[in-house]
């Protein structure tokens, strides 16, 4: 009887990279039904909401970040690695892991110490311009590296022989018809009759900075029926956002479950949700859209070919969402705001002859190179299952 393929993805911390790893395992069930996928984090992160959500089984070990900030603590690193690396080890073997998949950011790392000490195979991706820390010390311990940008390649260590295959999206983004899925989009967002969407989108946990600008916006336009907002808040943020959202005299905002596109009272200039469970409904729904530049935005950017205003986040390590977001703005797809420059005034000026003018957002829309990201989740697939199969590779652990 066959050996079901295991494979361990270990991603963590925000959903940069989180997304991109349930998309990887999204496409080895396709290609491989019986396959048996876990993830391996820690319990900081969106992991361990996100991934059970999924349908995936997760695993937690300690580990620290790779922060400079962290003081004094960072000199405990190399023991935080040979710890959690151990106890990720231990996870393989009850898994009976074949290959191991990391995904970048900290909660990844001790999953590819964890298959250099058990002699398994493994990969990387990595999803930034620039890589982050733990991806530049990962990429040491494999010869199997990937990255969704070329340029990437010349900041990791044995980089010239990675290979670039995307970033991983959904399948729902991969494949989305836009104008098709439209008018669907906006019956379950409640956009009045005629209005253009802007989406305000921070990230997995929001941005305080676009949330500030979007409010401020809607004070602006708070007697326009031309224009709504969709403002994402991130969790933490929704009640103080839709108060203060009333109090701008702005109107009615979205009340319903946190999981669901919610209605908008008809007239509203806009309306604060928690999170998205439905990307693919809010890039057919917006028009354009004002967001961080984490590299998963970038792709599915690309992929969708929604025109957007980038507001790298200006602590990022190695700067690497201004890289990312230059990736659109240099090909004309995107306009680039730093992060101190984002102020409602600021946007206003930015936006408003673009939602004036439908042909020059159709042509931002067309100016993003799509690349492999709509491909990426199966070609790491591909390259997965190809070092799972390999007779050097199969073995089960003895010890």
């Amino acid at each position: 009887m066959r050996t079901p393929l295991s494979v361990v993805i270990g991603a963590g911390g925000t959903g940069g990279h989180i997304y991109p790893g349930l998309a990887l395992a999204e496409a080895l069930r396709r290609a491989d039904p019986d396959a048996v996928i876990s993830f391996i984090g820690t319990e900081r992160g969106l992991e361990t909401t996100l991934i059970p959500a999924a349908g995936y089984r997760l695993h937690t070990v300690d580990m620290i970040p790779f922060d400079p900030a962290l003081g004094a603590k960072r000199f405990l690193l190399p023991a935080a690695l040979l710890r959690s690396g151990a106890q990720a080890r231990s996870v393989l073997r009850r898994q009976h892991a074949q290959v191991v998949v990391g995904m970048g950011g900290y909660p990844s790392a001790p999953a590819i110490v964890g298959a250099k000490m058990a002699g398994l195979p493994s990969v990387i991706h990595e999803s930034n311009a620039v890589p982050g820390r733990a991806n530049q010390f990962a990429a040491r311990l494999t010869e199997h590296l990937t990255v969704a940008f070329d340029g990437s390649r010349a900041h990791l260590s044995g980089g010239e022989r990675a290979l670039t295959v995307g970033m991983p999206v959904a399948a729902s983004l991969a494949a989305l018809d836009r104008p098709a899925l439209r008018a669907e989009a906006r019956r379950a967002f409640g956009i009045p009759e005629g209005a253009r969407v802007v989406l305000f989108n921070g990230g997995s946990l929001g941005a305080a900075r676009l949330t500030a600008a979007a409010v401020g916006l809607a004070a602006r336009w708070r007697d326009r029926t031309d224009v709504h907002l969709l403002i994402k808040t991130g969790p933490a943020a929704l009640a103080e956002t839709r108060r203060k959202l009333v109090d701008t005299g702005v109107g009615a905002v979205a009340q319903g479950e946190a999981r669901q596109p919610t209605d908008a009272a008809s007239g509203s200039v806009a309306q604060a949700v928690p999170y998205l469970d439905r990307m693919d409904l809010a890039y057919a729904v917006a028009d354009l859209v004002v967001c961080r530049a984490g590299s998963a935005t970038i792709a599915e950017l690309a992929t969708t070919g929604v025109p957007a205003v980038l507001v790298p986040y200006p602590h990022a390590p190695g700067d690497h969402q201004t890289h990312n977001a230059r990736v659109l703005s240099e090909a004309g797809a995107a306009h680039l705001v730093p992060d101190a420059e984002t102020t409602a005034d600021r946007l206003a000026e930015l936006i408003d002859p673009l939602l004036a003018d439908p042909a020059r957002l159709a042509v931002m829309g067309r100016a993003a190179d799509p690349g492999n990201h709509a491909r990426a989740a199966d070609l790491l697939a591909e390259t997965v299952i190809r070092l799972a199969v390999q007779p050097t590779t199969t073995r089960e652990f003895t010890s």
